[in-house]
């Protein structure tokens, strides 16, 4: 077990876990948007910075979602200097996502409610975490989506932009990996459609052969089939009428 201390707390936390973990299991709390358990550590919202001091007496700011615990290290969440970064960093995402209700909901916690930058306009709720393209290509394992371009064009897109991507296989793994609703997915009688910012997709749903409801995408069942090495005659009935 390593040793350190968080907002003058002394605790132990075990070797390669990150800050945020550690804080977390000792009930510390540290905001964060883009941090997601399923995939790897990405640091990409930045909301998670805390001020460190090692236990040779270095002083920096780290993303607590990525930095790994060390014996000795000191850590604080909530100093001053934290709050005036977390506090312009939410301004930032404010004026990227101004109609995003989790980043105001964040934001008026810190006691912000206008950003002094300027909204952008065609807002799509996205803060490029790449949760959902990580979680596609970790998870999943099809890389169907990810960020592309560069600076202010860069943007989270399907292969050439269309509104087609081959390997998709519509699971929806992306809009519940999405921190902010900036991914939909409905399913409305034999369709599903999922809306990236700019993309949208639609996709066939099986249809039970006992109950009659629709419950998956065909292109997902043929997906695990053939990954599994299973007869797609297996996935006519849904899970709920198996035996």
């Amino acid at each position: 077990m390593v040793k350190l201390t968080i907002n003058g707390r002394k605790i132990q936390a075990e070797e390669g876990t990150t800050i945020l973990y550690a804080a977390r299991d000792n009930n510390i709390f540290i905001p964060t948007l883009c941090e997601n358990e399923a995939v790897s550590p990405y640091g990409a919202c930045r909301l998670c910075l805390v001020q460190i001091k090692t236990a040779r007496g270095r002083e920096r700011l780290v993303t607590s979602c990525i930095y790994l615990v060390e014996e000795g290290l000191t850590v604080e969440t909530n100093t001053e200097r934290i709050r005036k970064i977390r506090g312009v960093l939410l301004e930032l995402l404010l004026a990227r996502c101004p109609d995003s209700e989790v980043i105001q909901e964040m934001a008026a916690k810190e006691g912000i409610t206008i950003t002094r930058f300027y909204k952008r306009k065609g807002n799509n709720k996205c803060i490029l975490c790449a949760n959902c393209a990580r979680t596609c290509e970790e998870v999943v394992g099809v890389s169907a989506i990810s960020l592309a371009n560069r600076g202010v064009d860069r943007e989270l897109t399907t292969p050439f932009g269309d509104d087609f991507s081959e390997a998709c296989i519509g699971c929806g793994s992306c809009a519940y990996s999405c921190p902010t609703g900036a991914i939909t997915l409905i399913d409305r009688g034999s369709k599903r459609t999922i809306k990236w910012p700019h993309n949208r997709m639609e996709f066939k749903l099986q249809k039970c052969s006992v109950c009659g409801n629709y419950w998956a995408p065909e292109k997902q069942i043929a997906y695990i089939a053939k990954t599994s090495g299973t007869k797609l005659s297996e996935y006519v009935a849904c899970p709920d009428c198996r035996d």
